[in-house]
């Protein structure tokens, strides 16, 4: 089989027209018969956009219109987190690809109204013209829409702008038909105006708190403390550190070990109920060196029981027979005075 594909691979190479590059990819280009999406290079070759960035605006010009685009449904679609994703929306709308709006819908609902332009340039030239042949279609909001025929796909397709007849760019600014209105809520007599709801204060982000330092940093303890971050990858294959991570991490295992603590110990400390998967190894060791720092070790002195006061015993009364707290044998308060025995 594998002889077979590499033949096939070969008849393909020999049947590019023109000479072959020497070096960088070469394009076996099929032609697309159905399921497929004309998709501009000034995006997909975009100098400002990250490569999420460009792999999600491709992602959304290819769906439907009505397709569901938020960050919680395209983190469930793709591997990237939420964090990243909703950086790329950003960048594509900082560069005009995407416009999210807030409108207010009935009962005093507030909701995002998505809209993707395949061509920003030529919205912001004022190169398209609104119901003129080569508009673009804003589509229905439908859920499950059909496959539209080629021949419709094409009749769809936006035409370049004539280079002579583009006008130099203006500063950015969204045409009056391009722009979505808010809906005017409906006027219900004795109805009360819907309350304004204000975002909730975000709380300040605490600052990190720093990598701990020992009091003295000897040449064994330095040698040490540098061995131990290293030699973690043979225990867990998710740690491997580079060489300037390992430096930075120095300082803490020292005084982790300033503290007495066995290298077994800071080990499994380290390397106990790692996350998967794990995307920043020196940062999560940094942390744990910093949260679990162990206390000093008691001295001797602190792990003596405390020493109970002294109690005077009891002895019983030579004259009444009566019980009596006293260091020596003799009589009680009582019998003291016919004696005549000092208090």
């Amino acid at each position: 089989m594998d002889t077979q594909h590499d033949n096939a691979l070969a008849h393909a190479l020999a049947a590019i027209p023109g000479p072959v590059p020497p070096s960088g990819v070469i394009h076996i280009v099929i032609p697309h018969t159905n399921r497929f999406t004309v998709v501009g290079n000034h995006l997909a070759q975009h100098a400002g956009l990250s490569l999420v960035a460009i792999g999600i605006g491709v992602h959304i010009q290819s769906l439907p219109a009505g397709s569901e685009i938020s960050i919680k449904t395209l983190a469930a679609r793709f591997p990237e987190g939420e964090v990243k994703i909703a950086s790329a929306l950003r960048e594509l709308e900082a560069h005009g690809y995407l416009r999210r709006t807030r409108v207010r819908l009935a009962k005093g609902r507030v909701a995002t109204r998505t809209v993707f332009c395949n061509q920003p340039g030529a919205v912001l030239r004022g190169g398209v013209v609104p119901g003129a042949p080569g508009a673009p279609v804003v589509g229905a909001a439908v859920r499950n829409p059909a496959p539209a025929p080629a021949l419709v796909r094409e009749h769809l397709r936006v035409p370049e702008p004539d280079p002579a007849r583009v006008r130099e760019p203006g500063p950015a600014r969204v045409p009056e038909h391009i722009r979505v209105r808010e809906p005017e809520p409906t006027a219900v007599a004795g109805a009360r105006p819907a309350p304004v709801r204000l975002p909730a204060p975000t709380a300040p982000k605490q600052p990190r708190r720093p990598l701990p330092h020992p009091h003295a940093l000897t040449p064994e303890r330095r040698q040490a403390a540098s061995a131990l971050p290293a030699d973690l990858r043979r225990h867990a294959v998710e740690l491997v550190l580079s060489e300037e991570a390992v430096e930075e991490l120095v300082p803490g295992v020292a005084a982790w070990l300033e503290r007495d603590a066995t290298t077994d110990a800071i080990r499994h400390a380290l390397t106990a109920d790692l996350p998967k998967p794990l995307k920043h190894p020196a940062r999560l060791l940094r942390h744990r060196l910093t949260a679990l720092l162990p206390p000093p070790l008691p001295g001797v002195h602190d792990l003596t029981a405390p020493r109970r006061a002294p109690v005077t015993p009891f002895q019983t009364c030579d004259g009444c027979e009566r019980a009596f707290r006293s260091h020596e044998p003799g009589h009680c308060r009582d019998c003291r005075a016919p004696y005549g025995e000092a208090a």
